[in-house]
């Protein structure tokens, strides 16, 4: 039902970018049934590796041919978003101009010659518009993450854990098109920053262990010394989570589910806590997220981090008396519009806020999913400094 839901909608919104180019550039009837079949091709290629994933199928032949469906994609999606606006304000206008006296409208109406012309200008526009700022958002999607500096004020903080440095991977999704040449470029920027920890909030994959475990072994070389740790994303539970956690287990990290790990410095500590996705329990039951159960059996520690995959832990979080969550999922929407719909799912989008006393910081992706292509929202590796907050 999925795939078929899906593919109907790429193919409406494929379907009518082509409709609006072959009428706005009046492309010859001999040129229409090869780009007709383009169009065919584009709406596919993006469905099509995912029902082989689905049926446990992957191919470096697969990953090429995602890699140019996704951006594809984005191409179509950015050119459907102008065309649509155009029409909108077209028939806007045309329904408000109807309203003019007679002489107004015999005096702005345009002559069907001019508007054809118009009509192809502003086609030629949008096109020209869309195919650089893919380019840009490729690029910028495909250049790798940058390090963004967040210093993390908390009350009571040891005194040994002033300038204690955390570094956050999240939602990398090694996967179709982010394999081994992005994820050095990630474990290149780790080993520069030398935290004391590091910190990974889920959707690290896309894929089977089989398959993509050449393309994340760098991350094993990753050095903290105070440790790497795990928590689950959505995406782990599409891709088998258990053997995903025995693999990070392998890889050296600290799984954290629904527990925690105690941190000490010089004989002062501080609580380390990770919990499952928020959803993790519809396909795994066992793994229910639950902040409260993962400081079960610690001591009553002054300072308490928990990381947690999506924003909406935050609520469980703050209850439980957290004094800081560290998330990822939305990706900061990625890209236009889409920062409008993902902030409507998620409590936050990004960036660092404070909720009822606890502060959350929200990860834009290590990554990307889906298109490549990030416009406005670049990705990050996060550096939080810990200082104790003076009051």
């Amino acid at each position: 039902m999925f795939f078929i839901i899906f593919l109907t909608v790429l193919g409406l919104m494929h379907g009518y970018v082509g409709w609006r180019i072959f009428k706005g550039l009046d492309i010859k009837a001999n040129y229409k049934i090869l780009a007709i079949a383009l169009v065919v091709i584009f709406t596919l290629l993006p469905v099509l590796p995912i029902a082989f994933r689905y049926i446990g199928y992957e191919s470096s032949l697969l990953d090429v041919l995602s890699l140019i469906g996704y951006t594809g994609l984005g191409f179509f999606f950015l050119t459907f978003l102008l065309f649509i606006t155009k029409d909108i304000v077209t028939k806007s206008w045309s329904f408000i101009s109807s309203f003019f006296p007679s002489d107004i409208k015999q005096q702005i109406t345009i002559d069907l010659e001019k508007r054809q012309f118009l009509q192809k200008s502003l086609s030629v526009g949008i096109l020209t518009l869309v195919g650089p700022t893919t380019a840009y958002g490729y690029y910028s999607a495909r250049k790798g993450p940058s390090i963004i500096n967040q210093t993390i004020f908390l009350n009571d903080l040891p005194d040994a854990f002033e300038n204690f440095t955390i570094a956050q991977i999240s939602d990398l999704h090694v996967g179709p098109t982010i394999k081994k040449p992005y994820v050095e470029k990630v474990l290149n920027q780790i080993s520069i920053i030398n935290p004391d920890l590091i910190a990974i909030t889920g959707d690290l994959i896309d894929g089977s262990i089989d398959y993509l475990k050449k393309d994340l072994e760098p991350l094993s070389e990753m050095i903290a010394n105070y440790g790497t740790y795990f928590v689950t994303g959505n995406h782990e539970y599409y891709s088998g989570a258990e053997k995903w956690l025995d693999e990070t287990d392998r890889m050296g990290f600290t799984n954290l589910v629904n527990e925690h790990d105690l941190i000490s410095i010089n004989n002062e500590t501080i609580t380390l806590a990770g919990v499952t996705d928020f959803r993790a329990h519809q396909i795994i039951p066992s793994h229910k997220s639950n902040p409260k159960n993962a400081l079960r059996g610690s001591t009553d520690q002054k300072v308490k981090i928990l990381l947690a995959h999506q924003p909406s832990s935050i609520f469980k979080a703050n209850e439980a008396g957290y004094d800081f969550q560290i998330s990822g999922h939305t990706h900061g929407g990625q890209f236009w519009p889409f920062t409008y719909p993902t902030k409507k799912a998620n409590p936050y989008l990004s960036g660092l806020h404070n909720h009822n006393g606890t502060q959350i910081y929200v990860n834009s992706g290590t990554g990307y999913w889906g298109p490549p292509l990030r416009l406005g929202v670049p990705s990050e590796i996060t550096l939080f400094k810990l200082k104790k907050k003076v009051s």
